[in-house]
């Protein structure tokens, strides 16, 4: 569904990525991993292009992505949740929700069909539908967050450290969702501080350092890796 070639970008002088390749099939799991400044955040800013390349190139369902829009890429599946929520406080859960369909339009009985899914999905949401985004809690607004992207029916669903923050069973509930999404079909890009968690749930890891791979494929060669779990895991 998505995969770039020898990425490089830029932010002013700083080379913030250096050759990445990655490759994403619908129904698989990458977990980008990595420590602050490792180039998570840029990368996923990249592949929606609210970052420009400075070299190699970005194939979504397999044409460029290099003259496209970030909305128009959103519009068309390449839906990114990034990092800090960034809800709107004062819309309800509902309204906040109803956002995520504003670009698709539709009818209002296939919004409705969505809205019933993702309270389906998260039924806290549907617990608090009436209630302003500011009065939920962070594991609330993350599952809010999510679930506005879901709302666009995405072909590749992108998230930037959904755990920031939260507690364990939030983890925990919002990580299980993520599997189940890729056992649906869908490819997910998981940025993750947190290496241990993402690991678990993902099919595929991709380990920065100073904006350039590590090591990447299988999660199986990051577990039996002793080395690497003891010099970049922690």
């Amino acid at each position: 569904m998505i995969s770039a070639r020898g990425l490089h970008a830029r932010i002013g002088s700083s080379e913030v990525l250096k050759g990445i390749d990655l490759e994403v099939k619908a129904g698989e799991l990458l977990a980008v991993i990595g420590a602050n400044g490792a180039g998570k955040t840029s990368l996923l800013r990249v592949l929606s292009n609210l970052l420009p390349v400075h070299g190699g190139e970005i194939l979504f369902a397999g044409q460029p992505t290099a003259r496209r829009s970030a909305h128009d890429l959103a519009r068309a599946g390449l839906v990114h949740v990034p990092q800090g929520r960034q809800i709107v406080p004062s819309l309800s859960v509902r309204d906040n929700l109803l956002l995520g369909t504003h670009a698709l339009g539709g009818s209002a009985s296939d919004r409705a069909a969505r809205l019933a899914r993702e309270f389906d999905r998260f039924p806290v949401l549907r617990e608090r539908a009436s209630v302003a985004g500011s009065s939920l809690s962070g594991g609330e607004q993350q599952m809010l967050a999510v679930s506005r992207g879901l709302m666009m029916n995405p072909k590749v669903l992108m998230l930037d450290e959904p755990s920031l923050g939260l507690a364990p069973q939030i983890v925990k509930a919002i990580l299980h969702a993520l599997r189940g999404l890729a056992d649906e079909g869908l490819a997910v890009i998981l940025v993750e501080q947190v290496a241990a968690s993402a690991l678990k749930v993902a099919d595929h890891a991709l380990l920065l350092r100073n904006g350039a791979s590590v090591l990447q494929g299988p999660v199986a060669a990051f577990s039996d890796n002793q080395a690497l779990v003891d010099n970049y895991l922690g």
